[in-house]
């Protein structure tokens, strides 16, 4: 046999490796390794464990970047990033600026909870008037009788008020304003609410961990964050007054309280000043948002079905770890309504089959 024949022969099983090498590249290329998400610090310590156990199960990273529901819902619409997340639910105005239907899909309910740095006092009662006041900068001492007639029993010291918000656009901080917005004709009138907005007084710290902070830091402090970060770091809670009248410690059956009540099939609600009996009156819902056509910024089919396969596992099995990290599951009518908002999600304008 010439060499030519021998030549040509392994030309073409060189072309048919490059050939066949290029189809497995391809194949591998399509499967997805990582999401990327970005926005709120309020749900931060349950995301991160689901999405490290979300990881370990089924394959791809989850990417999340806990930088407050502000930047969740900018990084959204910039389409850097696979899905947003938010304590602060979009409005109608907003959501209609979006070439693109956002969706919210509710993953977990949370409370904001008060904590402060009294040395001696381990136990602090708060009326909604006082609070609100109290980040007015209208009372300005914890021995101020408004407070101290409320907790007659508490020897309260003669040091002044440090009010702690947060400096960035924060979820957290919606579900406080609107709380106060509401129970606070003063607030709603001189402040309002908002993810960001103009305090009258304190100081301020990005991100939950950055309130917790400066709380733990400065004798006299008082700021609002997740129930988790007080928990974590072992700091005193405030019981809030509810509008039955009862002072209510935040914990898991009082925030599960707060949300016995319809939403809307979009579950875009509030829940804060709720009317149970035993709820804590500054619970919300944190949502996921995603769009709703999952072809956006040349994003392929395998991405959207990562996307809605984990959104899916979030609201589902991923539930199991929402209890042990002090957030209130979701209940089942409201995971119906998430599991049908997910099953709305297309690309192409097609169902997405997964």
């Amino acid at each position: 046999m010439s060499d030519r024949p021998v030549k040509s022969i392994i030309k073409w099983i060189g072309m048919l490796t490059v050939l066949l090498g290029c189809l497995v590249g391809c194949e591998d290329g399509e499967k997805v390794t990582e999401l990327q998400g970005a926005g709120a610090t309020f749900p931060y310590p349950l995301y991160s464990k689901m999405f490290d156990e979300y990881h370990q199960e089924f394959g791809p990273r989850i990417n999340y970047q806990s930088i407050g529901s502000g930047g969740g819902i900018r990084q959204l619409k910039n389409q850097t990033v696979d899905f947003g997340a938010t304590d602060a639910f979009m409005s109608d105005q907003a959501l209609q600026k979006s070439d693109n239907d956002i969706l919210h899909i509710p993953v977990c309910l949370g409370a904001v909870v008060l904590s402060y740095h009294l040395p001696g006092v381990s136990q602090l009662k708060l009326s909604p008037s006082v609070l609100a006041d109290i980040f007015l900068g209208t009372i300005t001492h914890w021995n101020h009788s408004r407070i101290q007639d409320i907790n007659p029993d508490v020897s309260l010291p003669e040091l002044r008020i440090v009010s702690v918000h947060r400096s960035d656009g924060s979820g957290t901080t919606f579900i406080f304003t609107d709380y106060l917005s509401k129970v606070s004709p003063s607030w709603l009138s001189k402040v309002g609410r908002g993810k960001s907005i103009n305090w009258p007084d304190g100081l301020g710290g990005k991100g939950n961990a950055g309130v917790a902070g400066i709380v733990q830091q400065t004798p006299g402090a008082i700021g609002y964050i997740g129930h988790i970060y007080a928990e974590q770091n072992k700091m005193p809670l405030a019981s809030i007054r509810n509008k039955s009248g009862h002072y209510i410690l935040p914990s898991l059956e009082s925030v599960s309280q707060a949300a016995n009540t319809t939403i809307p099939d979009d579950t875009r609600a509030s829940i804060t000043d709720t009317s149970a009996k035993f709820g804590y009156p500054i619970s919300g819902f944190t949502w996921i948002l995603s769009y709703k056509e999952q072809k956006f910024n040349s994003r392929s089919i395998e991405q959207a079905k990562a996307t809605k396969m984990l959104l899916k596992w979030m609201i589902g099995d991923g539930q199991r770890f929402v209890g042990p990290l002090l957030y209130a599951p979701l209940s089942e009518p409201v995971a119906k309504q998430a599991q049908a908002i997910i099953e709305s999600m297309t690309y192409s304008g097609e169902a997405i089959s997964i």
